[in-house]
């Protein structure tokens, strides 16, 4: 009968990048934020530090808290963190809740309900 050998060991590190952690590990299986809604082009800035009481925070939201200090975008902070946008958003909703970070929405387009602008532009052209 032959031994059985024991499979080589199985590491999940990157030799750059550290150990590698998938994304549902980071948001504890959740794919949708608890509270908000975030744009890609959302900004995003902390309103103020964590205390002993915020407790249950990552190091993905304490990244972000040390990160948005200055305003960013959704975009920008996933990219900082070089973290998929779902898991962002959802790190995003945890800090939203506890009040930890504000977001600004981007305006929507104006809508064009009066084609007199149009008119205008059209005359404009045709007088130069």
């Amino acid at each position: 009968m032959a031994e059985y050998e024991e499979p080589p060991e199985v590491h999940w590190v990157d030799e750059q990048a550290g150990p590698v952690v998938r994304p549902y590990a980071v948001t504890r299986g959740r794919a949708r934020p608890v509270t908000g809604k975030f744009d890609l082009t959302s900004q995003v800035c902390t309103v103020r530090t964590v205390s002993s009481q915020d407790i249950g925070l990552g190091p993905e939201h304490l990244a972000i808290v040390t990160l948005c200090g200055r305003r960013l975008s959704v975009a920008e902070v996933a990219a900082h963190l070089d973290l998929p946008l779902g898991t962002v958003r959802v790190l995003l909703g945890d800090l939203l809740e506890r009040q930890l970070v504000r977001v600004f929405e981007p305006r929507p387009a104006p809508v064009l309900t009066d084609d007199s602008v149009f008119e205008q532009v059209i005359n404009g052209l045709r007088a130069l």
